[in-house]
C-alpha cells in the first residue's frame, strides 16, 4: 500500500494531458536533421536499439514515456525509445512488426503462407549409375529377375527355357562376384544369391534329365562350408540316383542326409526314412524295408507307409504280421473333422453362410482327397491279403470286413462285400457272386442300389432278361438317380425291341449324370434302330468329343455316314479307327467294301488282304479275294483262298467247285478232273459236278464219260422230281390255308395239311441247299442282330450295360461293377 497514491482534493486528475511533445510534431519533420538523414541513408534500417544492458550508450540515455517527464531526445532518430523507462522501471518489449506480414504486401495480393504460387520444386538430382555401387545393385536385380523367370518357365512346363534362364543367371552372378572383387568389396559377397543361383541351376538340370550336370551342381553347394544346412540337398542327389536306378548309392545319400538333419525336423526325417524303405523294396530287400516302415509307424504313422508295410509282409508271406499291419492301417488317424460340421443350421444365419463358403474350399477338397486315398489303400490291402491270411478267400475277406466294421471306416464294409462278389466273378463262381449280392437287398438304399445294379448286369449277361429287369427295377426303387440302374433298365427294354421306351430311360440317365458315356452310346444305338440317323449321329459326335480315342464310337460314326450315303466321310472315320486299332480285321474289311463300292479296286484289295492277314477265317473276305484274282485272270492265286474256305465250311460244295473251276480255267485239266471226282464222291447228287465231269471226260477222251453221263441223267431226273414235289407242296400249302380260312374242317383238309407241312419242310430243306446253276455264287451279306458280339472287331449293335468292371493289376486294385463292361 505504500506505493498506492491517493489523489487529494487540491490535485488535478487531468493535468499533463495537454502538454505538447515536439517529437510528434509532423509539421517540423522537414526541418528535423536526424529524420532527414535517416530517410536519405540506411541509418533508419539498422536494428532497433534496446536498453537491456545498463552502461551502454543507449542505456545511459534517459528515455521518456508518457508517464515520465517529457524530455526531448538528443538522438538523431528524433523519437523516444520503447525499450526502457525512466527510474529503472522495466516494461515488456513489443514487436517491431507483426509475424506473417511484410511491407511488400499490397492491396489485392493473395494469402499464400506455404509459398505454393512459386511453382513445383526443382527435380531431384539424377543418380550417377557409373559408380561401382550402383552397377552392383543393377546386376543383383538382373540375377534375381533371371532366377524368377527360370522358375516361372519351369512351372508352365517350358523346361528348356527354364534351364537357359538358370544358366544365364549363373553367368551374371559370376560377373557380379568379379565386379565386387575389383571394387574391393569382396567381403560383402551375397551368399544367399549365390546359393539361389546354384540350387536353381541344379534343379533345372534335374528337370531336364541332365543328371550328371545336376549332381555336379549339387556337389558344389554341398561341399561349400559357407552354405548352412546345405547337407539336406543330399536328398535331391539321392532322388537322382533312384531315377538312375543306382539304388545302393541312393541309400547311401539318403542316410548321409538323415545324419545331417537334427531330430527337431521330425517330419523331414520321416519322409527320408520312407524313401529309404521304398528303395529297399525296389531292391527286393523286404526285411530292411520292413525295419524302416515299422519305425515310421511307431513314430508317425501314415496311410502310405502302412500300406507299404502290408505289401512287404505279403511279399515275405507272414500271415500274422499282415493282420497286425492291416489293423494298424485302419487305425491311422487322418486328422479330418467330422462331416457334420459342414451341415448348415437353420437357426444361425451367419454360421450357415460361413459353412456354405467353406463347404467346397481348398481345405475341404484336400480332406476329401485324403479320405478317398485312405479308402483306396484299405480296399486294395483287404483284397490283397484276404486270400493269404486264411485258408480260403471267403474267410479272409470276412475277417477284413469285421475289422473294418469296428474301425472309423465303417462305410467301407459294404463296399468290401461288393468287392467280394466281384472277386467271385473273377473266379467264375457266378452262383456265389449272386448270393453275396442278394444279401444287400435289406440294407440301406445306397448299397442296395449298387448290389441290385450288379445283379441286373449279371442276369443280363446270362440273357435272363426277366431277372435283369426285376433287379433293375429294384435298383431304381432304391435310388432313382442311379444312372447305372437306369441304363440296365433301358437295356432290358432294348432287347425287347421297345426302342422308344429304352430311349427314355437312357435320356433320364443322362439327365442325372451328363457325363454318363454308356447312356449316350446306347441312346445313339437306339436312334439308329429307330432309323433316326441324324439324332444318332449327333449322339455319337458328342460322345466322340468326350472319348477321343474310342474305336467303337468312331466305327459307329462310319456306319452312320454309310447309312446316310456319304461313303467318303465313312472312309475317313474308318481310317481314324485304324489309327487307334491298327489290326482290326472288321474295320479293314469294311474299308475294302467301301472302296470297292467307290470303284477303287486296288485300294479295296489292299484293305481286304490286310483283313485276311489278321483274321484268315472271314468267309466274306476270302470270297472277295478269290473273286478278285479270278477277275484279274490269276486263277492260280485264287485257289488258296477257296481251299481255305473249304476248310472253314466243308459241307458247302460251292467252295470245292470253285477250286476245281480255278484248276480248269488255269489249264490244269488233270488236277481239275481229280478235284471234280473227289467232289462227286462227297456229293454224288450234285448236278453241276457231274456236268463238268462229263465235259472234261469228253474233251480228254476218257472212257468214264458214259458212266458220268448216266449218273447225270439220273441226278437231273431226281432234281426234277424234287422240284415237282416242292411245287406241289407249295400249292397244297396255299390250298390248305385258303380252305382253312373258308372254315372247312374235313378229313381231306387234314390230308392237305399234312401234305402242306411235309411240303414246307422239303421246301425249307431245298432252300438250304446251295444253288447249282453256276459254280460261283456271291454269298448274301449277313445282318448282325442286337445280341451279336464280334470277338475281334468293334461291337456293332449290342447296347452297353449299366455295370462296370475294372481291373488294375499293378496296384492290386479293382473297383465296383460299373457301366462300361461289355459281355465277353
Amino acid at each position: 500500500m505504500e506505493n498506492l497514491h491517493l489523489a487529494g482534493e487540491e490535485e488535478d486528475l487531468y493535468s499533463g494531458y495537454n502538454d505538447y511533445n515536439p517529437t510528434f510534431d509532423s509539421e517540423e519533420l522537414e526541418n528535423d536533421v536526424g529524420f532527414q538523414q535517416a530517410v536519405r541513408t540506411s541509418h533508419g534500417r539498422r536494428p532497433p536499439m534496446t536498453a537491456k544492458f545498463p552502461g551502454t550508450a543507449i542505456g545511459a540515455r534517459p528515455l521518456a514515456t508518457s508517464f515520465g517527464a517529457r524530455i526531448p531526445l538528443a538522438s538523431s532518430m528524433g523519437r523516444p525509445m520503447t525499450g526502457a523507462v525512466q527510474d529503472g522501471a522495466a516494461r515488456p518489449m513489443t514487436a517491431v512488426r507483426a509475424a506473417g506480414y511484410t511491407s511488400s504486401l499490397t492491396r489485392g495480393s493473395t494469402f499464400d503462407p506455404l509459398g505454393q504460387s512459386k511453382g513445383p520444386a526443382p527435380s531431384l538430382e539424377a543418380k550417377n549409375e557409373d559408380t561401382p555401387e550402383e552397377k552392383i545393385k543393377i546386376l543383383e536385380k538382373k540375377v534375381n529377375d533371371l532366377i524368377e523367370e527360370s522358375c516361372m518357365a519351369q512351372s508352365i512346363g517350358a523346361l528348356q527355357l527354364a534351364l537357359e534362364k538358370a544358366k544365364e543367371a549363373g553367368r551374371k552372378e559370376r560377373a557380379l562376384v568379379r565386379q565386387r572383387e575389383q571394387s574391393g568389396n569382396a567381403d560383402h559377397i551375397n551368399l544367399d544369391l549365390t546359393y539361389s543361383v546354384l540350387l536353381n541351376l541344379a534343379n533345372q538340370y534335374a528337370n531336364n534329365e541332365m543328371y550328371p550336370e545336376a549332381l555336379n551342381s549339387y556337389q558344389v553347394i554341398v561341399k561349400n562350408k559357407m552354405f548352412s544346412n546345405a547337407g539336406r540337398l543330399k536328398v535331391n542327389m539321392a532322388n537322382i540316383y533312384v531315377k538312375q536306378k543306382n539304388y545302393p548309392k541312393a541309400i547311401k545319400f539318403y542316410r548321409m542326409a538323415l545324419d545331417q538333419i537334427s531330430n527337431a525336423h521330425k517330419e523331414m526325417r520321416i519322409k527320408i526314412m520312407q524313401n529309404i524303405g521304398v528303395v529297399f523294396v525296389r531292391m527286393g530287400q523286404y526285411s530292411d524295408a520292413i525295419t524302416s516302415f515299422e519305425h515310421i509307424m511307431s513314430e508317425s504313422p501314415n496311410i502310405k507307409t502302412g500300406f507299404n508295410l502290408i505289401l512287404c509282409y505279403y511279399a515275405i508271406g507272414d500271415r500274422e504280421r499282415m493282420k497286425k499291419a492291416f489293423q494298424k492301417l485302419i487305425s491311422v488317424p487322418l486328422g479330418i473333422d467330422d462331416e457334420d460340421k459342414y451341415i448348415p443350421s437353420n437357426d444361425d444365419t451367419d454360421s450357415s453362410m460361413v459353412i456354405e463358403a467353406i463347404k467346397n474350399d481348398k481345405l475341404h477338397q484336400m480332406e476329401r482327397d485324403l479320405k478317398v486315398l485312405a479308402e483306396k489303400y484299405i480296399m486294395t490291402a483287404a483284397k490283397l491279403i484276404a486270400p493269404a491270411i486264411e485258408t480260403s478267400f471267403a474267410t479272409g475277406f470276412d475277417w477284413c470286413v469285421d475289422m473294418v466294421k469296428n474301425s472309423q471306416y465303417v462305410e467301407l464294409a459294404n463296399d468290401l462285400e461288393i468287392n467280394k462278389a466281384i472277386t467271385y466273378l473273377r473266379q467264375k463262381d457266378f452262383n456265389q457272386a449272386v448270393e453275396t449280392l442278394k444279401t444287400f437287398e435289406k440294407k440301406d438304399s445306397r448299397v442296395k442300389s449298387a448290389a441290385a445294379t450288379n445283379l441286373s448286369f449279371l442276369y443280363f449277361l446270362e440273357k435272363d432278361y426277366d431277372q435283369a429287369d426285376r433287379y433293375a427295377d429294384l435298383a431304381m426303387t432304391a435310388d432313382r438317380y442311379n444312372p447305372a440302374a437306369l441304363i440296365n433298365k433301358g437295356n432290358t427294354v432294348f432287347v425287347k425291341q421297345d426302342y422308344e421306351k429304352a430311349a427314355e430311360f437312357y435320356k433320364e440317365a443322362l439327365r442325372n449324370d451328363s457325363s454318363c458315356t454308356e447312356a449316350l452310346y446306347n441312346l445313339g444305338l437306339t436312334y439308329k434302330k429307330l432309323n433316326r440317323l441324324e439324332e444318332a449321329l449327333d449322339c455319337f459326335l458328342k460322345l466322340h468329343a468326350i472319348l477321343r480315342n474310342s474305336a467303337q464310337v468312331m466305327y459307329q460314326l462310319a456306319n452312320l455316314y454309310e447309312l446316310l450315303e456319304d461313303p467318303q466321310q465313312a472312309i475317313e472315320w474308318l481310317i481314324q479307327v485304324l489309327s487307334v486299332t491298327h489290326t482290326d480285321p472288321q474295320a479293314l474289311a469294311k474299308l475294302g467294301e467301301l472302296y470297292d463300292g467307290e470303284g477303287d479296286k486296288s485300294q479295296a484289295f489292299q484293305y481286304y488282304y490286310e483283313s485276311f492277314r489278321y483274321f484268315p477265317s472271314n468267309i466274306d473276305v476270302i470270297e472277295w479275294l478269290g473273286a478278285y484274282y479270278i477277275e484279274t485272270q490269276f486263277c492260280e492265286k485264287a485257289i488258296q483262298y477257296f481251299e481255305r474256305a473249304t476248310l472253314i465250311q466243308p459241307t458247302q460244295v460251292k467252295w470245292q467247285l470253285m477250286v476245281a473251276s480255278c484248276y480248269r480255267r488255269s489249264g490244269n485239266y488233270q488236277k481239275a478232273l481229280e478235284t471234280y471226282k473227289d467232289i462227286h464222291r462227297k456229293f454224288p447228287e450234285n448236278v453241276e459236278c457231274l456236268r463238268f465231269l462229263v465235259r472234261l471226260c469228253t474233251d480228254m477222251g476218257l472212257k468214264e464219260v458214259q458212266e458220268y453221263a448216266t449218273k447225270l441223267k439220273k441226278a437231273e431226273k431226281m432234281k426234277e422230281i424234287k422240284e415237282q414235289r416242292v411245287k406241289s407242296g407249295r400249292e397244297g400249302s396255299a390250298r390248305g390255308r385258303r380252305e382253312s380260312r373258308e372254315g372247312s374242317a374235313g378229313s381231306a383238309d387234314s390230308g392237305h395239311s399234312s401234305n402242306s407241312t411235309k411240303g414246307e419242310r422239303l421246301s425249307a430243306k431245298m432252300r438250304s441247299l446251295p444253288g447249282s446253276n453256276e459254280p460261283y455264287e456271291a454269298s448274301s451279306p449277313k445282318e448282325i442282330d442286337a445280341s451279336y458280339v464280334d470277338p475281334l472287331g468293334p461291337q456293332m449293335e449290342r447296347p452297353k450295360t449299366g455295370a462296370k468292371k475294372r481291373m488294375e493289376d499293378d496296384d492290386f486294385a479293382d473297383e465296383e461293377l460299373g457301366d462300361d463292361l461289355l459281355p465277353e
